[in-house]
């Protein structure tokens, strides 16, 4: 073939090549921004992991985390467009809704949030906490309702046997612990829990042992902008979702503790139990971020009979929309 002629359809080719690019935005060189508020602690570890290890940058994002102090600014920021994405506990999605009338829906489980009831090293037993401040996040949402249904499974009424005391997230409640002694006990999780533990607190008990299956963290989101960002919300969820088994492959053991150790600057033997308590069956992550719809009545039932006095326990699909999950672990396949 003339020379010539391979130089010039080269030529045209690139042309059409360059001018593609140009109509369609440079997308490709601009990711999609995605911004997603959290809390401290384990449960963001593959939210970091896509981050480190470029899964969400595969998928066209750039993913950016601003922590919460608490559950109101939380609830309260997702509301308002301030972020896209809250990875947090899905009981702050289920109060936004039967609360406050804001239209959040929750798209992706994640994991029972790994708590465990963490009191001072002087109280040896559930019934020691009578008498005592308990502190919390907020009263009315999540891990304070868990607290309170264990207490009172051990007879111990919120007002009447113990003092509920608002503080704020978990790193934050950890603290407090440390320098008050007044403040008895607790819902922590990792790496706060495990290093609690490490300093002489004492764990009654994980969550899931103690009042049954039950969805921690997950991703919930408004649903107008789920609805106006449907690839980008199956973009991240993908990438969520690759991040998370690298994470629980056993073959990435090594890399993924070390990443825990590194990212959240942890000493060898906490990052190793880290690793070990994300991998779990029962308080670990749940294989592909699947909804624990179980886990998300058990939430329910919890409202109705502490929030709600007993009220009926509404219909879990009332809170949640899986077609965005379903459409993008899909289009990963296995």
């Amino acid at each position: 073939m003339d020379t010539r002629i391979v130089a010039t359809a080269v030529a045209v080719l690139s042309t059409a090549a360059l001018l593609a690019l140009v109509a369609g935005g440079g997308a490709a060189a601009d990711p999609t921004l995605v911004r997603v508020k959290l809390f401290g602690g384990l449960s963001n570890l593959p939210i970091f992991a896509g981050q480190a290890k470029g899964f969400f940058a595969r998928q066209g994002l750039r993913v950016e985390i601003e922590q919460t102090p608490d559950s109101d600014v939380l609830r309260k920021g997702l509301a308002e467009g301030a972020f896209e994405i809250a990875a947090a506990g899905v009981d702050n999605a289920l109060a936004m809704v039967g609360t406050a009338g804001a239209d959040a829906v929750i798209v992706m489980g994640g994991d029972s949030a790994m708590n465990s009831l963490i009191v001072q090293p002087h109280i040896t037993s559930i019934a020691e906490l009578r008498g005592q401040q308990f502190i919390v996040d907020a009263p009315n949402t999540a891990y304070a309702l868990v607290a309170k249904k264990i207490l009172a499974q051990n007879g111990l009424v919120a007002g009447r046997d113990y003092t509920i005391t608002p503080t704020g997230g978990t790193i934050r409640r950890f603290q407090l612990m440390r320098e008050h002694r007044e403040y008895a006990g607790s819902m922590l999780n990792p790496p706060s829990s495990l290093i609690a533990e490490k300093l002489g607190f004492r764990n009654l008990g994980s969550a899931v042992k103690l009042i049954g299956p039950y969805q921690g963290t997950g991703a919930f989101v408004m649903r107008r902008w789920a609805q106006a960002n449907s690839d980008t919300l199956e973009r991240y969820i993908r990438g969520y979702v690759e991040a998370l088994r690298f994470i629980q492959a056993p073959a990435n053991r090594a890399d993924v503790t070390a990443f825990i150790a590194e990212r959240y600057k942890l000493p060898a033997d906490i990052a190793a139990k880290s690793y070990e308590t994300a991998i779990d069956p029962a308080d670990g992550f749940t294989p592909d971020a699947r909804l624990n719809v179980e886990g998300l009545r058990n939430v329910l039932a919890l409202r109705a009979e502490i929030e709600r006095g007993g009220a009926k326990v509404e219909p879990a699909e009332k809170y949640y929309d899986l077609t965005y999950y379903q459409r993008a672990v899909a289009a990963l396949g296995r």
